[in-house]
């Protein structure tokens, strides 16, 4: 197994050209944020926009709206409840991420389900949080299933994988990897990524065993699949700088938030695209 490292940062992240606009750098839809978990969406929409992200759309319950705007005045916002609405930013976007709060609701399912069946050959899926557990329960068919990137955590990884946490070993998660034909980004405290090869994040801190860490890392790949290369390295490197961020963090403070390494990610990223 592959173990990353830094190079993999000045790999991905490129400096901008100088005749460039916001549509240069991807448009992004983040779906999610129920009544209940609706900071779970604002967070993947800052780590969105942080990241880099030309345009960033957030599709979520109407009681969400005012959070986002007052966190994320960057992102946009579409009311769940107007298929129309909906259709239109999905149609135009590059990158749909869908799952952070979504909640498992049959309104939610038929949500994921909506986007699923109107992927098009030119966009990617980020599947997290909700989304995989309703994945898991409701099976349903990708049209592109090497454009999907997975993001389970151990417990949502047994559901979708059918591995209990005891059984996912290297061989089994590779073997359910490729019987689903996506990437998987398999969260831990040393996080592996399946794909065309295993590769294994060597960072990583207690500091960062917070509410809400998981849901930007998911922002975090949706942003960097937006704006580089749409590659299993681009996922890497967004996994990799994650958890780079929290461990420089983590050197003066106890506990890293989520929302801190959003707020970092514009001056790491600025260090390595000069590399």
């Amino acid at each position: 197994m592959e173990r990353l490292n830094k190079s993999i940062l000045a790999e991905v992240i490129r400096q901008r050209p100088a005749e460039s606009h916001k549509g240069t750098f991807g448009r992004a839809v983040l779906v999610g944020g129920n009544q209940q978990f609706g900071g779970a969406i604002v967070m993947a929409a800052q780590a969105c926009v942080y990241g880099g992200t030309g345009l960033t759309t957030v599709i979520s319950d109407p009681a969400n709206r005012s959070a986002l705007h007052a966190r994320v005045p960057e992102a946009m916002f579409v009311d769940w409840h107007r298929s129309d609405w909906i259709d239109s930013v999905t149609e135009s976007a590059d990158i749909i991420l869908i799952g952070p709060g979504l909640g498992e609701s049959k309104d939610n399912f038929d949500l994921l389900q909506r986007i699923v069946s109107k992927q098009k050959e030119n966009q990617w899926l980020v599947i997290d949080g909700s989304a995989i557990t309703l994945t898991a329960k409701y099976p349903m068919t990708f049209a592109y299933p090497d454009q999907v990137v997975f993001t389970p955590h151990q417990m949502e990884w047994q559901r979708l994988s059918g591995l209990t946490i005891t059984e996912q070993s290297e061989d089994h998660n590779q073997q359910a990897q490729e019987k689903l034909g996506s990437l998987v980004v398999l969260k831990s405290h040393r996080t592996q990524v399946y794909g065309t090869h295993i590769v294994e994040n060597p960072l990583g801190t207690p500091a960062m065993a917070t509410g809400g860490m998981g849901d930007t890392l998911a922002g975090i790949i949706t942003s960097f699949l937006a704006q580089f290369q749409r590659s299993e390295e681009t996922v890497h490197a967004a996994v990799y700088l994650h958890s780079l961020i929290g461990e420089s963090l983590a050197k003066d403070q106890y506990v890293v938030l989520p929302t801190q390494i959003s707020e970092a990610l514009p001056r790491f990223m600025k260090q390595y695209s000069q590399q």
